[in-house]
């Protein structure tokens, strides 16, 4: 099971359960102050995935390790590949 299935599962699980709940298809009586709450609940959801996302990107530049030798190596390769160019008639 690749990971856009479970997460399409994990939504429809979810989301079924919210529409169940809210529409009362349980039979369930919730209070008047739970019923408040789950109306927005996709919405709260949603707007925590996206600080989370937000707050994981953030985490992962401020802590990004920079690569001071693949970037010599680099820099020397690009030098080698322009004597090269050059050699066969390439004007830069």
């Amino acid at each position: 099971m690749t990971k856009l299935t479970q997460w399409l599962w994990g939504l429809a699980l979810l989301g079924s359960a919210w529409a169940a709940l809210t529409t009362g298809a349980l039979g369930l009586e919730l209070p008047f102050p739970c019923q408040e709450v789950l109306w927005p609940l996709p919405a709260y959801l949603l707007v925590a995935a996206g600080c989370y996302a937000l707050g994981t990107v953030g985490y992962r530049v401020a802590t990004f390790h920079d690569c001071e030798d693949a970037a010599r190596e680099l820099q020397s390769q690009i030098l080698e590949a322009r004597a090269d160019l050059a050699r066969r008639g390439l004007r830069f």
